[in-house]
């Protein structure tokens, strides 16, 4: 089947998941620091001024607008499942490279509009570039409307966000790594991408799982300086010039690896806004050479530390 045939049989599973599903203990106070990161990222993520065209640059992943179009034309096989982890149910969808020999995991973690065409069409790039891309729905366990495809209402996941554990995020991310790396030729390494929210996500990952190989930050905010010690993978920080909120947490994050002896690379684009790689039409350009810079220095980091 392809990509598109697969998206509207997934109706049948996302019922059945949802029986499944069971709600997580809300503790915002441990959730609050990231999500308002990232309340008021959504406007900057959708510039005044933008091409008249949608990107679709091949190579990279397709921007917001292109991103049905690019999974509907995929030769690559997409398909969703449902991994266990604790008491939840966490909503995943996986692309497998089109290769014959062993490929490490990389999970996508989603933005403050959850599970997407788009975030779907970065795990597909993910594979195009040789890795087993992973797409989670980190509000699974959340009652949110949710389309034939699979895509969840964005004002919902906006509205629910706030109440995720930040805890249990991480052990989702972990359960879905592990349930991964045993996939049928896949190999014991994994590393995680985000953006905006997912990218904050991601570098508190960083902080939280020591098996971890590798991480990537698109325009998410560091976790604490005090934290930084417990890192032990690689991570790449890639941030838009005009982010100031968030770019205001990097230097203290930064000097606090390098003070512990990690591995941290951080890239700033020049007028490029929060939300580049999904944006890629705004900035009057510079999103887009945002976009061109930051994708293969991304796929260049996973192959570095995690093997291709």
């Amino acid at each position: 089947m392809n990509t598109r045939t697969l998206l509207v049989f997934s109706t049948a599973l996302f019922a059945a998941a949802a029986l499944a599903l069971t709600t997580g203990a809300a503790r915002p106070d441990t959730a609050a620091r990231t999500v308002d990161d990232h309340a008021e990222h959504e406007a900057e993520s959708q510039p005044a001024h933008a091409f008249a065209s949608v990107q679709q640059t091949p190579g990279l992943p397709p921007s917001g607008a292109a991103a049905t179009e690019r999974l509907a034309a995929s030769p690559r096989r997409g398909e969703w499942s449902v991994v266990r982890s604790g008491a939840d149910s966490i909503r995943v969808f996986v692309v497998r490279p089109q290769r014959t020999t062993p490929a490490p995991v990389v999970i996508a973690v989603h933005d403050n509009r959850g599970m997407s065409d788009w975030i779907r069409s970065v795990a597909d790039q993910l594979a195009a570039d040789g890795f087993i891309g992973v797409a989670v729905d980190l509000l699974s366990m959340k009652d949110i409307a949710r389309n034939a495809a699979g895509d969840s209402d964005p004002d919902a996941v906006r509205a629910q966000i706030g109440s995720l554990d930040r805890d249990a995020i991480q052990r989702h991310i972990s359960a879905v790594a592990d349930w991964a790396m045993k996939l049928p030729n896949a190999v014991a390494r994994y590393g995680v991408v985000g953006f905006c929210w997912g990218g904050s996500t991601v570098f508190n990952h960083a902080v939280a799982a020591p098996a971890l190989g590798a991480s990537v930050v698109y325009y998410g905010s560091s976790p604490r300086p005090e934290e930084m010690a417990r890192v032990r993978a690689p991570v790449l920080g890639l941030y838009a010039q005009n982010d100031e909120r968030v770019n205001a947490t990097v230097p203290a994050a930064e000097a606090a690896l390098k003070a512990a002896g990690r591995t941290f690379e951080a890239h700033y684009f020049e007028g490029a806004g929060h939300g580049f790689l999904r944006g890629q039409e705004g900035g009057e350009g510079a999103n887009l050479a945002a976009s061109q810079r930051a994708w293969p220095l991304t796929i260049a980091w996973f192959r570095t530390h995690l093997g291709s």
